[in-house]
């Protein structure tokens, strides 16, 4: 009876905190979010609707990296001190923001479209696998003295927060925290 007031007690406060989730849970929600659309896009014949799909598939990753980064990424490292793996997700992050930057700055009728949304879909998925991955960064916060339940929380009123903010003012232009804007030089497209 103890144990079904104080599981009663904790869902009311994760209902108040905005999630029934904890960290992990939140996170990949997010991931099979994205996966659909995705999934969606691959399929979509039409340019508007191919359009819709990716403005989709930027802005969560945007708000989706921004509360990793922010929130979850500095918790696990101080619950795992892990920052082989922490390095290698921010760089990852870093370079599918660059090429969220790419996909907005285009529309369905360039050339490339259709290429760069496939391989940001498959820079995100090998990204997702080494997160949720056995010995990844997931279970290596299961493992790590992080109140996950907390955490999630934490995300879910971020996210809220950030999804607010992105409504109001438009979603922002990418940053990276570990890739300085190198210049890069575009040759000419091979002609077929």
């Amino acid at each position: 009876m103890r144990q079904a007031v104080n599981e009663s007690g904790r869902n009311a406060r994760r209902r108040r905190a905005g999630t029934g989730k904890d960290a992990i849970a939140l996170l990949k929600a997010d991931h099979r979010q994205v996966e659909g659309w995705f999934s969606q896009f691959e399929k979509a014949k039409k340019p508007e609707r191919k359009k819709d799909l990716a403005e989709r598939i930027c802005g969560a990753l945007k708000a989706h990296t921004k509360i990793e980064e922010e929130i979850f990424y500095p918790a696990f490292l101080a619950a795992t001190r892990e920052t082989e793996l922490h390095h290698e997700a921010e760089v990852e992050h870093a370079g599918a923001k660059r090429l969220i930057g790419e996909i907005e700055s285009m529309g369905p009728d360039n050339d490339y479209y259709d290429a760069k949304v496939k391989v940001l879909s498959e820079m995100i998925k090998h990204h997702v696998k080494e997160e949720e991955q056995r010995d990844g960064m997931f279970a290596q916060a299961k493992k790590g003295d992080v109140d996950l339940e907390a955490l999630g929380a934490a995300l879910a009123a971020k996210k809220q927060d950030v999804i607010a903010q992105f409504s109001q003012q438009g979603v922002p232009a990418p940053k990276t925290r570990s890739m300085k804007g190198a210049e890069l030089e575009r040759g000419e497209p091979v002609e077929a």
